[in-house]
């Protein structure tokens, strides 16, 4: 691997198309996403499903204005072999879990379909929490089409009325490393302001062929780390007059659990609660879902 390719990993790049009214975000993910993988051996099949989510996380996340807001993706199921998936980001930050049914998965196909993995009534939330003015807002949509792209495709279309075109990609390396990647595109409004849209053209055939230059973007090469980002970007939109790159952004894990965080939280239950969920020793053991580490806080410590 080049040392310009390896500079390309764990980071998005954002870039606007001003004459086609039109913005983008690229996003590729190497040693972030194995830290997050390791953590848990997950199967082949749900391992992929983690990556994709991930990418789509950071490629949302990563658009936010507000430095302190953060976006969580979560899917839940009662009836599928994947229960619940929760990502989220902020500031640059990613972390991310699945939990499935062991027995349901080894019953499935090799490749199962995302139908197979979520069934017939799941569905995709995503939540934005704003750090400047305390806001929260969520949209929530089925989780249809055969892949957690489409899903998000769907969720813009219905949610926030922005045609937008999202493409990942998932593989692992000769040598077991794990590669994620992907492509937003979106549609401006006209007079957007943060999230509030003056006027959304209803026709606007500049965004069809942004689309299809878009859908010629394999996920092959999206995970290729061969290909800088700027490169990709290049090949799509080298006959347009004019595209601007924006700041890139680093990407990281961030999994913010800590023995003092967890201690402050467990403290906000009552002493009596505390003891009930502590052992014979006076210790609760709290085993965080993300990063799958166990905390053992005893219930004087919680207590503060």
């Amino acid at each position: 691997m080049t040392s310009a390719a390896t500079s390309d990993l764990d980071r998005a790049l954002g870039f606007t198309i001003p004459a086609q009214h039109a913005r983008g975000r690229i996003v590729r993910l190497g040693p972030l996403i194995d830290t997050i993988l390791a953590a848990h051996d997950y199967p082949a099949p749900i391992e992929a499903l983690l990556g994709e989510a991930l990418t789509l996380t950071a490629l949302v996340g990563s658009t936010l204005k507000d430095a302190g807001g953060q976006l969580t993706m979560q899917t839940q199921t009662q009836s599928g072999i994947v229960r619940l998936m929760v990502c989220d980001y902020r500031g640059g930050e990613l972390r991310g879990y699945v939990q499935y049914d062991a027995d349901q998965l080894a019953q499935a196909p090799e490749d199962p379909s995302l139908f197979a993995l979520f069934g017939g009534e799941a569905y995709l939330a995503i939540t934005f929490d704003q750090a400047a003015t305390g806001e929260r807002y969520q949209g929530i949509v089925p989780l249809d089409g055969t892949t957690l792209a489409e899903a998000a495709e769907s969720y813009f279309a219905q949610s926030e009325q922005i045609p937008t075109l999202v493409r990942a990609g998932f593989r692992r390396l000769s040598d077991g490393r794990r590669i994620a990647a992907g492509l937003l595109l979106q549609h401006l409004p006209e007079g957007e302001e943060g999230r509030e849209r003056l006027h959304t053209r209803l026709d606007h055939p500049e965004w069809e062929r942004v689309a299809s230059l878009g859908r010629t973007m394999g996920a092959d090469e999206l995970a290729d780390p061969s290909l800088s980002l700027e490169t990709l970007v290049w090949r799509l939109f080298n006959e347009e007059e004019e595209v601007r790159l924006l700041a890139e952004l680093a990407l990281v894990r961030g999994c913010r659990c800590s023995p003092d965080y967890i201690a402050q939280v467990l403290a906000k239950f009552p002493v009596e609660e505390q003891r009930d969920m502590a052992d014979a020793d006076g210790v609760i053991t709290v085993d965080c879902a993300f990063c799958s580490t166990k905390f053992p806080i005893r219930v004087a410590e919680a207590a503060g």
